[in-house]
């Protein structure tokens, strides 16, 4: 329900449930993710007349790269103490838990292994794979929505959600939205510079520009999330921030090595 003043979230995370068996917003949407993502590749191998079944083995890294990445990340990055203590819980996903920076690390630690088995240029399989990654994140955020999580500051915006879930009474930032519309934003880009430059593309073009402009975007937007873990109370810049600023680092080199060799 809406009101001049801010949005009140009710959203039930789970679409319908039967015993203990439900079916939850993210779940759904995270696995759309993935199918439109395969099909946008499937459009991209096609294109550059890439054999199919390297894209089901493309799949099926990406699905380990990035479940495996996200929860590693999110265990050793927010809770370490609770997980080194508690192992065997790190391989009980359904308890909650995933790190976007973890994925982005099982992504890059997959794709080299996939690049390797392909025989492919690592950076070329990183300017394509960015593309559905963009795509994928809209789907990931939306699903945080709909779970009432990763969510703002108090704000008095007449956009402000506030998240009854929770316990909360007061308007706060939607960042998940802001962060899905920024994905989207970044899709779009991507793939009209795919679109309309290949193949005079250099390796590394468009990743380095996803580099910097998801991880530059995430940056900002930490400014005005709440803190998902209690050490980050005190820290001048949070978790995610921290772990933004390599990857940043990292689009800037490889977007200007790209661009250097493309305009001599």
């Amino acid at each position: 329900m809406t009101t001049l003043n801010y949005i009140v979230w009710t959203v039930n995370p789970e679409i319908f449930r039967i015993g203990s068996f439900a079916i939850r917003w993210y779940g759904l949407l995270f696995a759309l993710g993935f199918v439109v993502s395969y099909l946008i590749m499937d459009k991209i191998f096609k294109r550059e007349g890439i054999k199919h079944e390297l894209l089901d083995t493309l799949t099926t890294y990406m699905v380990v790269g990035v479940v495996v990445g996200a929860r590693l990340g999110h265990c050793l990055f927010y809770e370490p103490e609770y997980y080194l203590k508690h192992p065997l819980e790190i391989l009980m996903i359904w308890k909650g838990g995933l790190a976007s920076h973890g994925a982005s690390i099982g992504i890059l630690i997959a794709l080299w292994l996939f690049s390797r088995k392909a025989k492919t240029s690592y950076l070329w399989i990183l300017d394509r794979i960015v593309i559905v990654v963009s795509i994928a994140a809209v789907f990931v955020r939306t699903g945080n929505l709909m779970n009432s999580e990763i969510y703002g500051i108090p704000t008095d915006l007449p956009w402000g959600f506030i998240f009854t879930r929770w316990g909360e009474t007061i308007p706060k930032h939607p960042t998940q939205i802001y962060e899905a519309l920024t994905y989207l934003v970044l899709f779009i880009i991507l793939i009209t510079i795919y679109i309309k430059k290949w193949p005079k593309l250099n390796d590394g073009f468009i990743f380095g520009i996803f580099l910097m402009i998801l991880f530059g975007s995430r940056f900002l937007i930490e400014f005005i999330k709440e803190p998902q873990v209690e050490f980050e109370n005190h820290m001048l810049l949070n978790m995610g921030q921290l772990l933004s600023i390599p990857f940043i680092i990292a689009g800037i080199v490889i977007f200007a090595l790209s661009y250097k060799k493309k305009v001599k």
